[in-house]
């Protein structure tokens, strides 16, 4: 019979495996492996298939081959707060990884509340991902060990404490800030300031890393942070520059921007400003952000290859923790004349 329009008669419906079957004139189970890419199919065949298929603007039904593979082929990606781009640029990372695995990402987004984060771990368990990725600490606990029961769960990021069966991709928060605090140190930087987040453990890694490595480099007696608390970063920042440092360490790169605007508003030349995150924010900001970067888009891959060791049947609990590197750009240098330390006699 003739086709009927683009949709070869199956306008008002959606065509299914069986019209392109139909249109290509073979079976239905070789238009199924042709679509699959499997092997076995004549190439001139697979060529028409293909054609058909798009012709009749046909889509694959992921749902019933859920049903017959046991496997959705979707990756849910649970994060906290999409106006922070490290969380954005930790989901590109696994968004490549996934593609590469033909493995589609569905995102959950938890806007900062822990009730909702877990609220949104229950929908993508309701539909049967193959495995989460919590890039955040902030989900309970009892939560996501209640889901590792169920599919692969990675948490991206430091969290309270290890969870049997979760495992975790997270940076060395606490020599990320020694990192800082000595490149600081090493262009004759004395009043270092912390500009710290929020009581979350990576907060607590980095000001920790900030304090002890001011009382080795014999600075202890500078020791200054300031916490948004109830406030804004932008709030806390000028707090801060209200004590006169001539440097700050701050927690990531969004705070670290609250300290270049209240620096710009009170005209406070010569301040040096370290962000944490490397994102791309550190390039696009003026003057150019020194940051310590945490591999984003690597510790998003690496989630993603954690998740899939466990489809593929390893039991026993991953931790990786990846090293951290200080980028050096404008927004550090030596401090003011007059706020230089005295040469040792």
């Amino acid at each position: 019979m003739e086709a009927d329009g683009k949709a070869g008669g199956t306008r008002g419906r959606r065509p299914t495996i069986v019209d392109v079957a139909a249109a290509a004139g073979v079976s239905k189970s070789l238009v199924s492996l042709a679509l699959r890419g499997g092997s076995g199919v004549n190439p001139e065949t697979g060529a028409r298939i293909l054609a058909e298929a798009r012709r009749l603007g046909y889509r694959s039904n992921t749902l019933a081959r859920s049903l017959v593979q046991g496997r959705t082929m979707i990756l849910g990606v649970l994060l906290t707060d999409l106006a922070n781009p490290y969380h954005t640029e930790v989901v590109a990372g696994v968004e490549e990884a996934a593609d590469a695995e033909g493995l589609t990402v569905l995102l959950a987004h938890g806007r900062r509340d822990r009730a909702r984060l877990t609220e949104r771990l229950d929908s993508l368990l309701r539909l049967n991902v193959d495995g989460v990725i919590a890039v955040s600490s902030w989900p309970e606990s009892d939560a996501l060990a209640e889901a590792a029961r169920r599919v692969p769960v990675v948490m991206v990021g430091r969290p309270e404490r290890f969870t049997p069966g979760v495992d975790t991709v997270a940076n060395d928060d606490r020599a990320g800030a020694e990192a800082a605090v000595r490149h600081l140190a090493g262009l004759g930087h004395e009043r270092v300031a912390h500009l710290s987040g929020s009581d979350r453990p990576a907060s607590r890694a980095r000001l920790q890393g900030y304090r002890e490595t001011m009382r080795d480099l014999g600075l202890e007696r500078h020791t200054l942070v300031r916490r948004p608390g109830e406030g804004t970063f932008a709030d806390a920042a000028a707090a801060l520059l209200d004590e006169g440092p001539t440097a700050v360490f701050a927690v990531n790169d969004l705070a670290a921007l609250a300290v270049l605007d209240a620096a710009h508003e009170r005209r406070a030349a010569g301040l040096s400003v370290v962000g944490y995150d490397n994102t791309a924010l550190a390039q696009t900001v003026r003057p150019r952000l020194t940051s310590v970067d945490q591999p984003r888009a690597v510790m998003g891959r690496l989630a993603v290859e954690m998740a899939l060791e466990r489809m593929r049947g390893r039991t026993e609990d991953r931790h990786a923790t990846l090293a951290p590197r200080l980028v050096e750009r404008a927004s550090t240098g030596p401090p003011p004349e007059g706020d230089r330390p005295a040469d040792p006699p």
